[in-house]
């Protein structure tokens, strides 16, 4: 599967999660931690993997990227501590959802289809291949072995440094 096939289709997953938890469709606590897991391995593949392969397509939106990862996690991590009976709950859903929904919207409009341009089909499914293992490989360990309870470090500054990417303030350390 292509690598922003893979991306997309993770999108729609997160959306439905979301969906449920606005609709009190389940237990507010499981699927919380179900949103968890998928994005904490969506943002994994997309910073470990995606973002590196594909950074000299759009630095710009690969740097984005990366921050828009950052505060959504630390949203992530503010909706994880906070009890569904808490009457921030909500608002804090709601805000986790705007951010992905701002970030989901720019990649598959703006970033996808220039990747897609630029990479061909086989590198983009030899990709999709990769993201797709280390996604289940993730997804084993769920949220908790991903994250550092710290809310000035995030999993993206931790990859990004990871990498190399010492663009835009990635040298950040927490203190």
């Amino acid at each position: 599967m292509k690598a922003t096939t893979l991306l997309r289709e993770q999108h729609q997953q997160v959306k439905g999660i979301f969906e449920k938890l606005e609709k009190k469709n389940g237990n507010a606590a499981t699927l919380v931690r179900q949103l968890a897991n998928a994005l904490a391995g969506h943002m994994a593949i997309e910073q470990q993997l995606f973002y590196p392969a594909i950074r000299e397509v759009d630095k710009d939106h690969v740097d984005e990227g990366y921050e828009e990862h950052a505060v959504a996690e630390l949203e992530l991590k503010r909706l994880l501590r906070t009890d569904p009976a808490d009457p921030n709950f909500k608002s804090r859903v709601t805000v986790l959802k705007e951010l992905i929904e701002h970030h989901v919207k720019e990649e598959e409009q703006e970033l996808f289809p220039k990747v897609e341009k630029k990479l061909d089909a086989g590198k983009l499914e030899a990709l999709g291949a990769q993201l797709e293992k280390l996604f289940n490989d993730v997804q084993k360990d769920g949220y908790d072995t991903l994250s550092t309870e710290e809310l000035t470090t995030t999993s993206s500054d931790t990859f990004r440094r990871a990498v190399g990417d010492t663009s835009r303030g990635s040298q950040a350390v927490a203190r």
